[in-house]
C-alpha cells in the first residue's frame, strides 16, 4: 500500500500542477490524541504554491486541495493544514 504522504503528493501534483509542494507528516505530533489511528499517518500539513490559485480567496484554494484530497480526507487523513498561495504571495 502506497504511504498517504506520496498519495497527497500524486494527487496534488496532478490537480494542481504545483510550483512548490511540501507535504509534511505531522502524526508523530499527535500520537495518543484523538484521530490518531496507530497508523502514524493521520495528520498532514500542506505547503503547496500554484497558478491555479491566482484569483482565488483563501477558502477557494482549500476547496480546490480538499476536492484533490477528497477520498483520503473521508477514509485515511484525520487532519490536514493547508497552506495555499499563488506564484509570488
Amino acid at each position: 500500500m502506497t504511504d498517504i504522504a506520496t498519495l497527497i503528493t500524486e494527487r496534488l501534483t496532478a490537480a494542481l500542477s504545483p510550483t512548490k509542494l511540501e507535504v509534511v507528516n505531522e502524526s508523530a505530533q499527535h500520537r495518543g490524541h484523538l484521530g490518531d489511528d496507530g497508523t502514524g499517518e493521520s495528520h498532514f500539513r500542506v505547503i503547496v504554491e500554484s497558478v491555479a490559485f491566482v484569483g482565488q480567496s483563501r477558502v477557494a484554494r482549500q476547496r480546490l486541495v480538499n476536492r484533490a484530497l477528497a477520498d483520503l480526507l473521508a477514509e485515511r487523513i484525520h487532519a490536514l493544514a493547508i497552506q495555499a498561495k499563488a506564484p509570488g504571495e
